[in-house]
């Protein structure tokens, strides 16, 4: 064989394996664990009248491998509204967990938040937040329980402090909208899920089957937080954050799953 015919015999060769080669595909994404059932370790507490970090009650804290919302430190509940967020500002993922409702409601608790507990999503970094902040600029994904005080409720609801959103192409400026997915009584285990694809879709399933769906999350620039902070446009990312609103509320099997971003 000449030099000609070696050149052209190996560039053949060449493109044939490289038609036939298996292309090199990024890993799928993974669910993995963020709380390892011992310690809050990655995690940020809230809470009203208290500098970030600061938690002096241990409202949440960590009993038998669970995440516990608890005021059993609290004679009375004082407005100790509270939020425990997870490290990483985040825009695309999926993140799940199974809740719990159980006991009393605090002592001097607000009606509404009876059985009331939720994610917020998309929310400010904790640090941002003021001193006297009830609530992180986000989108929540109001978690609920149901009894013979509070009969025919539903989970997986949609409130919005600080925020407005998009449903069937209408932009949603009421504060809270509720699914048709019933809630639970107290003791069950609810498991739900979110999924968030920037500002483009929120999608929220409880035991597998979706309860709610959003898209296009918006700063509500009238919202005296939000000026604060001097945003405005789409709500592309953020941190998220349990929560904590005066009834007991338990969380396991905290699992996030990191997506690359939607085109």
């Amino acid at each position: 064989m000449n030099r000609l015919s070696g050149m052209l015999a190996g560039g053949l060769a060449l493109a044939i394996w490289a038609c036939t080669a298996s292309p090199i595909l990024a890993p799928e994404p993974t669910w993995e664990t963020i709380f390892d059932g011992e310690t809050l370790s990655g995690w940020t507490p809230k809470i009203l009248g208290q500098e970030a970090g600061e938690d002096s009650g241990q409202v949440f804290r960590v009993e038998d491998g669970e995440l516990v919302v608890s005021y059993q430190s609290y004679d009375e509940f004082g407005n100790a509204f509270g939020h425990l967020f997870f490290s990483e500002n985040l825009s695309d993922y999926r993140l799940r967990f199974d809740y719990q409702f159980r006991g009393q409601q605090t002592e001097g608790g607000p009606r509404w938040a009876y059985m009331n507990s939720g994610v917020m999503v998309h929310a400010q970094a904790p640090e941002t937040m003021q001193k006297t902040q009830a609530f992180p600029v986000s989108i929540e994904a109001q978690l609920l329980g149901t009894s013979e005080l509070m009969p025919g409720r539903t989970t997986a609801n949609i409130c919005t402090p600080g925020t407005h959103i998009v449903i069937d192409k209408d932009i949603i400026t009421q504060h809270c909208i509720n699914s048709e997915t019933l809630a639970q009584p107290a003791g069950e285990w609810v498991k739900f899920e979110i999924e968030v694809r920037n500002s483009e879709l929120m999608r929220l399933k409880i035991d597998g089957e979706e309860a709610f769906a959003l898209t296009q999350p918006q700063f509500d620039t009238s919202d005296g937080d939000v000026e604060r902070l001097g945003v405005s446009g789409f709500v592309q990312n953020g941190y998220f954050a349990l929560q904590a609103e005066s009834h007991p509320v338990a969380f396991r099997n905290i699992q996030l799953m990191r997506l690359e971003p939607s085109t």
